[in-house]
């Protein structure tokens, strides 16, 4: 076990307990101190404190007792891992698409904690107490690209501030049915819930109502391909590369969906099946076909940079396309711009 002792001063008289702690101890967050303090592991002057909203005592000596990481529920796995960086203190890695993040109802096992459990085998310092990678993002089971995992508890709660503050830059490339109008613009709409369907997120039409995230997706299409109609120049698809400002649950495929270009092969946004397209040959026909077969949201997390919580140095990381979006955009090249 390991012990930390804070000694209170003067100025700390009559501060919530978990508060103050909270700000002495940078390794811990908040609610950890609280659990801790409700589970008898913070003393003062030698007697155990159980409420975490007790008043500090100026001169006091606060002794926090933190146990070792308990064993983390999910079972370790020998899986690979395309691995971009790591240290002591975190990990970076390149998911592939079909590898969830977490365990959960239909994926028990083979999720990228799963694997990250047996690479990191006794490095994690535990997080929250249990002994476990610490996840500050996700990115969908069928999505792929960069993820970062923190390794302990300091650099859990560093990325976490990170992603809180937005100081993260992210950057995601998408194949859409057909482009979004403008070609590059912002999306600035909350997100919630959809009151429709309770498994899909969507568009607030009503942020008066104080229902809703607020959500920014800053986006340009690099390139784009075919034609939708003869004579209009409208594209049938097109490659969109989108930057986050924020983080919401599928905020990528809500915001583009929204704005008339939902990813090719996303099941839940896309109202259609493959793209509609004009042309004649077997040009054309390997296009349409590409899109109509494409497995999965054509999305893919290409970039992740940010300020390492700990060494305080800059890091950026890039992912190439997987092969699968590299081949749909290979025959959607092909597609006839016009007669």
């Amino acid at each position: 076990m390991e012990h930390l002792e804070i000694t209170a001063t003067p100025a700390d008289e009559g501060k919530r307990l978990d508060s103050f702690l909270a700000g002495q101890a940078d390794s811990l967050s908040r609610s950890r101190l609280k659990a801790l303090i409700l589970e008898g592991a913070v003393s003062m002057n030698g007697t155990p404190e159980t409420d975490p909203r007790k008043p500090t005592v100026g001169g006091a000596v606060y002794r926090i007792t933190l146990p070792d990481p308990v064993p983390a529920t999910p079972d370790a796995e020998d899986i690979p891992l395309d691995i971009l960086f790591e240290d002591a203190h975190l990990i970076v890695l390149n998911k592939p698409s079909g590898m969830a993040v977490h365990p959960a109802p239909g994926s028990w096992d083979g999720t990228l904690v799963n694997a990250l459990l047996h690479h990191c085998q006794g490095e994690l310092s535990g997080i929250g107490g249990v002994e476990r990678p610490g996840i500050v993002h996700r990115i969908d089971k069928l999505t792929t690209g960069v993820l970062v995992v923190a390794k302990t508890e300091p650099a859990h709660l560093g990325l976490s501030e990170l992603f809180q503050t937005h100081d993260i830059e992210r950057r995601y490339l998408a194949v859409t049915r057909g482009a979004p109008r403008p070609l590059s613009g912002t999306v600035d709409e909350p997100i919630a819930r959809s009151t429709g369907d309770r498994k899909k997120m969507a568009v607030v039409r009503n942020p008066e109502s104080g229902v809703g995230r607020h959500a920014i997706t800053h986006y340009r299409a690099i390139e784009t391909f075919g034609i939708r109609d003869k004579g209009t120049g409208i594209p049938a698809a097109a490659l969109v590369e989108c930057q986050l400002e924020t983080g919401r649950t599928h905020q990528i495929r809500v915001h583009l969906s929204h704005i008339g270009a939902p990813l090719i092969g996303d099941p839940v946004y896309g109202r259609h099946k493959g793209i509609s397209s004009y042309g004649h040959g077997e040009a054309h026909i390997e296009g349409t076909k590409a899109a109509r077969a494409f497995p999965r949201q054509a999305l893919h997390a290409a970039l992740l940079g940010f300020v390492h919580p700990i060494t305080k140095e800059t890091l950026r990381f890039e992912a190439p396309l997987p092969e699968d979006m590299s081949d749909l955009i290979a025959a959607l090249r092909k597609l006839p711009t016009d007669d």
